[in-house]
C-alpha cells in the first residue's frame, strides 16, 4: 500500500485509554493477561482444528478463520495499548498510523462477514441437513473465504484511501488508544464529508446486511429447531448456536453503538469503552465461548491431552 503523506504532521500522539496515571499500571497487567489470553486461546484453536481430523468440518474451517483473524485483529491494536500505559508520550508515524487503520479495518471487516458465513452455515445444516455437504462443499467454503478477504480489502482500502486524502495540519493528539476513523476525522484541517459518507455507507452495509443475514438465518433455525421432536436433538442444535448468537450479539452491538451514531451524540471516552469491547473483549472472548460451549471442541481437547499425557 503506497502511503503518500499530503499533510503536514509527521507523526501523531495517542491520548491513551484513561489519563488517569494512578490506574495505567493495573490497566496494563489487566490488558496483557488478556492479550495472553487471546494470544494463546485463538492460536491453541487453531492449532486444535488444524491437527484434529474430525474437526475438518465447514462450520470449523469458518471458526479457523475467525480464530486466524483475531489474533491478527488483538495484535493490530493490543501491543499499541500496553506501550500507552508505561510511556508518557506514546507516538505513532503517519505511514504507522495509517498502515494500522488498515489492518484494523480489514481484521474488523473480515470478521464480520466471517461471522455471517458462519450463521449460514448452521442455517443450511439445521434447516437443510439432506444438502449439506453439497452446498458446503469444499469449493463452496473456499470461494465463501475469498468473498470473506476480498470484501475486507476494499472496506479497508475504502478507508484508508479516503483518509489519505485528508490534510492534517497542526493538530496531532488523537484522542484514542489506536488510530481510529472518528478521532482522526476530528483532526483534519479539510472537509470530511466524503469520509463520513464513506463511514456511513460501508458501516450500514457490514451491521445491516450481515445482521439482516444472520437474524434470518436464526429465524429459520429457531423454527426448524422448535420442529424438532427429541429433546436432545433440539438441546444439540441450540448448544451449536447459542455460541455464535452470544459472539453475533456483543460483535455487532458494541460496533453499532460505535459508528452508527451522531457524533456529538457519545463522547470519546463512551467510544473508547465502546471500540475495547469489539477490539480486545470479542478476539478474547471467541475461543473461550466456542470451546467451554462446544462439545466437539471439548472432546477433541481431552483427546489431544491423553495422547500427550500417554506418550
Amino acid at each position: 500500500m503506497d502511503i503518500g503523506n499530503t499533510s503536514l504532521v509527521t507523526e501523531f500522539i495517542l491520548v491513551g485509554l484513561t489519563n488517569h496515571p494512578e490506574i495505567q499500571v493495573p490497566l496494563f497487567f489487566l490488558f496483557l493477561g488478556i492479550y495472553i489470553i487471546t494470544v494463546a486461546g485463538n492460536l491453541g484453536l487453531v492449532t486444535l482444528i488444524r491437527l484434529t481430523s474430525h474437526l475438518h468440518t465447514p462450520m470449523y474451517y469458518f471458526l479457523f478463520n475467525l480464530s486466524c483473524i483475531d489474533l491478527c485483529y488483538s495484535s493490530v491494536i493490543t501491543p499499541k495499548l500496553l506501550v500507552n500505559f508505561v510511556l508518557k508520550r506514546n507516538t505513532i508515524s503517519y505511514a504507522g498510523c495509517m498502515t494500522q487503520l488498515f489492518f484494523y479495518c480489514f481484521f474488523v471487516n473480515a470478521e464480520c462477514y466471517v461471522l455471517t458465513m458462519m450463521a449460514y452455515d448452521r442455517y443450511v445444516a439445521i434447516c437443510k441437513p439432506l444438502l449439506y455437504k453439497v452446498t458446503m462443499s469444499p469449493q463452496v467454503c473456499s470461494l465463501m473465504a475469498v468473498v470473506v478477504y476480498l470484501g475486507a480489502f476494499i472496506a479497508a482500502w475504502a478507508h484508508t484511501g479516503c483518509m489519505l486524502r485528508l490534510t492534517f495540519c497542526d493538530a496531532n493528539t488523537i484522542n484514542h488508544y489506536m488510530c481510529d476513523i472518528l478521532p482522526l476525522l476530528e483532526l483534519s484541517c479539510t472537509s470530511t464529508h466524503i469520509n463520513e459518507l464513506v463511514v456511513l455507507i460501508i458501516v450500514g452495509f457490514d451491521v445491516g446486511v450481515p445482521g439482516l443475514t444472520v437474524t434470518v438465518s436464526y429465524v429459520f433455525i429457531l423454527s426448524s429447531i422448535l420442529h424438532i421432536s427429541s429433546t436432545e436433538g433440539r438441546s444439540k442444535a441450540f448448544s451449536t448456536c447459542s455460541s455464535h448468537i452470544i459472539v453475533v450479539s456483543v460483535f455487532f452491538g458494541s460496533g453499532a453503538f460505535m459508528y452508527l451514531h451522531p457524533s456529538s451524540v457519545l463522547s470519546m471516552n463512551q467510544k473508547k469503552v465502546s471500540t475495547v469491547f469489539y477490539t480486545i473483549l470479542v478476539p478474547m472472548l471467541n475461543p473461550l465461548i466456542y470451546s467451554f460451549r462446544n462439545k466437539e471442541v471439548k472432546v477433541a481437547l481431552k483427546k489431544t491431552f491423553s495422547r500427550k499425557i500417554f506418550l
